[in-house]
């Protein structure tokens, strides 16, 4: 059982940054966020393999957001930057421990994750 607890939620002009934390209380073989706004499906934002330090993102935020890893591999971040009013939601940190080696056909699937934080509300105003 890996238990996921996400920070660094909040309010934030478009234009601006934030940094999302999830620590994780075991290890994984994949960590991800994801996202899911009012009346949407959940989405994958960005994973990482966490023995190799790989790496996906959703095409929507490719070159604005960074996914990495505390050095213990225990706390997984995502930072935001030049958010947009469409990156509001409730963001979520996840673990999988489904399959290894890395699948980038399988890393931004909800489904394929085991573990779930309680999410973090991210809102960008314009």
């Amino acid at each position: 059982q890996v238990q996921l607890v996400e920070s660094g939620g909040g309010s934030v002009q478009a234009g601006g940054s934030l940094r999302l934390s999830c620590a994780a209380s075991g290890y994984a073989h994949y960590m991800g966020w994801f996202r899911q706004a009012p009346g949407k499906e959940r989405e994958g934002v960005a994973a990482m393999y966490t023995p190799g330090g790989a790496t996906d993102y959703a095409d929507s935020v490719k070159g604005r957001f960074t996914v990495c890893q505390a050095n213990a591999k225990n706390t997984l971040y995502l930072q935001m930057n030049h958010l947009k009013p469409e990156d509001t939601a409730m963001y979520y940190c996840a673990a999988g421990l489904k399959w290894t080696p890395y699948d980038r056909s399988r890393s931004l699937a909800p489904t394929e994750y085991n573990y779930w934080g309680q999410g973090t509300q991210v809102t960008v105003s314009s």
